[in-house]
């Protein structure tokens, strides 16, 4: 039976603990024992962290697009949950881009494909046929990001 008071090193717990990984490597840093961290899982948890970022920003831009695409080709299927999906995607996104704003320039990049994917959600989603759509997105990132602006 392992002592409980036995604390195996900072590195063998990534794969064991993972909370307990985090408490250990934090406390490690704080008190400027960096030697004794594992650095090399703790680089990795921050580019995933940036991932995740990354990840939520292009889905709550999708979801965005997916709805002003819908609200432009489906007037007359309109409502208020459509409305208030693009207002909360927006607030979201505004949120996100005013605790990082690195990400704006990430959105610029990948703008076209995640417009792809709006359209092949909104297809599913309207049953309209994909030809229907724009073969590019438009509207700009201004009025995407606007929260006056509602296609017509």
């Amino acid at each position: 039976m392992k002592s409980i008071l036995a604390r195996p090193a900072a590195k063998e717990l990534y794969e064991q603990d993972f909370l307990e990984w985090t408490a250990r490597n934090a406390e490690l840093l704080r008190s400027g024992r960096v030697q004794e961290a594992d650095l090399e899982h703790i680089a990795e948890e921050l580019e995933d962290m940036g991932k995740r970022q990354k990840h939520e920003l292009t889905s709550r831009i999708r979801v965005l697009l997916t709805h002003l695409l819908k609200w432009q080709l489906q007037s007359q299927r309109r409502s208020g949950s459509w409305k208030a999906t693009i207002n909360n995607q927006r607030g979201e996104f505004s949120s996100l881009l005013d605790d990082m704003p690195s990400l704006g320039n990430i959105l610029g990049q990948s703008l076209p494909l995640v417009y792809r994917r709006a359209v092949l959600k909104a297809v599913g989603e309207t049953g309209l046929p994909e030809n229907m759509f724009p073969p590019a997105c438009p509207f700009s990132l201004d009025q995407v990001l606007d929260p006056e602006f509602l296609p017509q």
